[in-house]
């Protein structure tokens, strides 16, 4: 084909429908090269990943579940020091 050949070039929707699937095929297969995971066990790898992101979120929420529980409590202990201290020193003089 020349640059001045003005002829279309016509296809049957089942020829483009297949070269696009295999563009796409192509495409993603480039992808996961790219990320490293073109092995055959990509999908694996991602739930992995996923499976690890979650325990990570839920470790995250613990450890501020921890440290909420931690504060309060030696908030509460230091109020009831306080208290004792203060009958003590006002009530328990005799």
């Amino acid at each position: 084909m020349t640059p001045h050949d003005t002829q279309p070039i016509t296809i049957t929707a089942n020829e483009l429908k297949a070269m696009l699937e295999q563009a796409a095929e192509r495409g993603a297969e480039q992808c996961l090269a790219r990320l490293g995971i073109e092995n055959g066990h990509a999908a694996r790898d991602i739930n992995e990943l996923r499976d690890l992101l979650a325990a990570w979120r839920e470790a995250r929420r613990a450890a501020w579940q921890t440290i909420v529980k931690v504060t309060t409590t030696a908030i509460l202990a230091a109020m009831l020091v306080g208290i004792a201290v203060k009958l003590k020193l006002t009530g328990g003089g005799s």
